[in-house]
């Protein structure tokens, strides 16, 4: 069969990537603006559960964490509370666990973002083994970016399987990785490359192309950050399905 390779190179809005899509888990989004101005990230999470819905995003010391939003109703805090997006030196890290603390660590210890993730696995969430994601934006003159997903290499969890992507910033790229393909019993894991998406300027039509996109009974929360390459200096958007 033919294969057109504009088709191989399509990017797609965030918006179209996860509209219609009951359960795409959590998802890691990491790109450069249009305008080549600004490095760009989203992380948002998903929920099924009562335990996965139960929780928010907040901001501490200038990272992000995931916390409850009722504490008297956790009924497990191992996999659902983490700092999400830390940063080190001209590096900034976003996960979708506590291996976002692993990567950190090792990069203190002068490892390489692969290197620090050699320690970790999927999670041990049997049957679903969901994978672990995470991305380290390299911020500077030439910005790049890493992407990860470890994985389950069968349906027993007998092995793990490690991919890493690594991409040069160009202007209104940005590539998508998800835990999920959708929903299921068990859920299927994401497979492939992570996915072209299209970053535009505006750090608000971004923020409201995910949110509205994702749906509406499970997802939970979302972080848009959108840092200037130039200064250094930071916009972001926090939005908590569940309000105090």
């Amino acid at each position: 069969m033919e294969t057109n390779i504009r088709d191989i190179y399509e990017k797609k809005s965030i918006y179209d990537r996860i509209a219609g899509n009951p359960y795409v888990g959590r998802g890691i989004c990491v790109g450069l603006s249009q305008n080549g101005e600004n490095a760009v990230f989203a992380y948002f999470i998903m929920g099924r559960s009562a335990n996965s819905r139960n929780r928010v995003f907040t901001i501490r010391d200038g990272e992000l964490f995931t916390e409850p939003f009722d504490a008297s109703q956790v009924e497990d805090p191992s996999l659902i509370i983490y700092a999400a997006a830390r940063s080190f030196q001209n590096k900034t890290v976003v996960t979708n666990g506590d291996q976002t603390d692993t990567i950190i660590d090792g990069l203190k210890q002068g490892k390489k973002f692969s290197e620090a993730l050699e320690s970790r696995q999927f999670e041990p969430d049997a049957p679903n083994f969901t994978p672990r994601i995470s991305a380290m934006l390299e911020l500077g003159k030439h910005y790049s970016y890493q992407m990860s997903i470890l994985k389950s290499i069968d349906a027993d969890g007998s092995g793990c399987s490690r991919q890493t992507f690594t991409y040069p910033g160009k202007p209104g790229l940005g590539h998508f990785i998800h835990t999920y393909v959708t929903d299921g019993n068990p859920i299927p894991t994401f497979q492939g490359e992570p996915e072209r998406i299209i970053i535009p300027d505006s750090i608000d039509e971004f923020t409201e192309q995910i949110w509205s996109g994702l749906d509406e009974a499970n997802k939970i929360s979302l972080y848009v950050e959108y840092i200037n390459l130039k200064n250094n200096t930071g916009d972001y958007r926090l939005i908590n399905k569940n309000q105090k």
